[in-house]
């Protein structure tokens, strides 16, 4: 008998392995798919990617994706299947992700054997999308162009389990749906000295401060308001001691954005906030640039696939239109490469109108969601 879906969600939930290191995990993905007769290779993207292939009839093939990887986070749920790895947990929901695909795959396969399948479909086990770039690794090597396994496929699909969102219910959105997501790390540098005689020193703790407030104005006065954008200083670092003016201060945040042109903007314009109102302060600065992944965006006809599909198996009063969200996916690779179309499929048990956020140690994927996901993806995979 199969291993009930729950059990494998559980098993995964215990053993969280961060990016590139889903050793464990891609062995019971693999596992799970030789059992379900499912052909595939493993050694992807570093070692733990999988890709798989179910040959299907004359339709366009297609691809699933789901994230493997899990998060440096001390898991606080008090689960009977909590974390078993000191400092990693499954604070994102890819244990469920990677669960829902598994069970994906059994039905395909079946399908497949009866001929009912409408066309082949390839699912992608990715490793590392918490920062890693997993997705990005598995373009590269040929996931999606057939040169791995399976034929070229013409467009892909995605889920992400949100906790805002009721228990089955959907949502998603042509255009971009997730925010590019750009980081950086500067350093203002000044002139040490006592903290007694500041006038015999160059205050760079002075300077950080004027150029955090100054900064707040780069997205209120310099993006359009139409596209948005979000500016945040999140780290600040300086001194040793309560009498020492440091010699420097190191700066780190990032930048959100969902249109490239405000990107340009908030570059641009924080870049010259920095040296500017550090000159003026007497401090020198420099900003290192950290590229994150680009902007998760839906094609129009691969959207208009997914909702007319998962409102005729869920009903339309299933299926809500979501509103862009300013976090970051390395989905977004895969739809640089062919149409794609990223959904949420919602978490939140009935009765309740609050659950632990994603990234939260108290997080934890909501089981019942698991047929929901797959129902889901088998909407557009096999009508």
């Amino acid at each position: 008998m199969p291993t009930p879906l729950v059990d494998i969600r559980h098993d995964l939930h215990q053993h969280p392995e961060l990016g590139y290191e889903e050793h464990r995990t891609s062995e019971v993905v693999q596992r799970e798919l030789a059992e379900a007769g499912v052909a595939f290779k493993s050694g992807l993207a570093g070692g733990t990617g999988v890709l798989a292939h179910v040959p299907g009839g004359d339709a366009p093939p297609l691809a699933l994706r789901a994230d493997m990887d899990a998060l440096p986070i001390q898991e606080q749920t008090g689960l009977p299947y909590a974390s078993a790895t000191e400092g990693r947990m499954h604070a994102c929901g890819h244990d469920g992700h990677t669960t829902i695909l598994i069970g994906v795959a059994r039905e395909l396969a079946e399908r497949s054997k009866t001929g009912s399948l409408p066309g082949d479909v390839t699912l992608i086990f990715q490793p590392a999308e918490e920062g890693g770039a997993g997705g990005k690794r598995m373009v590269e090597e040929g996931c999606l162009d057939g040169s791995v396994l399976g034929p070229p496929v013409t467009r892909i699909f995605g889920l992400h389990g949100w906790p805002s969102l009721p228990l089955g219910t959907l949502a998603s959105r042509p255009g971009p749906i997730l925010a590019c997501a750009d980081g950086f790390e500067a350093r203002i540098t000044g002139k040490g000295g006592h903290a007694a005689m500041p006038h015999l020193c160059v205050d760079p703790v002075a300077a950080a401060a004027a150029v955090i407030q100054s900064a707040q104005h780069v997205v209120s006065r310099g993006v359009d308001p139409v596209q948005g954008g979000v500016l945040s200083i999140t780290r600040i670092e300086g001194g040793t001691t309560h009498n020492i003016i440091p010699n420097s201060v190191f700066l780190q945040g990032t930048t959100r954005f969902l249109e490239e042109e405000a990107g340009v903007v908030l570059h641009e314009r924080f870049d010259r906030v920095l040296h500017e109102v550090a000159a003026a302060h007497g401090c020198e600065a420099s900003i290192d640039w950290k590229d994150g992944y680009p902007v998760t965006r839906n094609d129009a006809d691969a959207f208009r696939e997914w909702d007319d599909a998962v409102s005729a198996r869920f009903g339309r009063e299933s299926v809500q239109t979501m509103a862009p969200v300013m976090g970051g996916e390395d989905f977004s690779y895969y739809g640089q490469a062919i149409p794609a179309c990223f959904f949420t499929i919602g978490l939140l048990p009935e009765g309740q109108d609050f659950m632990p956020s994603l990234h939260h140690p108290n997080f934890d994927f909501n089981d019942d969601a698991i047929s929901v996901g797959i129902n889901a993806f088998l909407a557009v995979a096999a009508p």
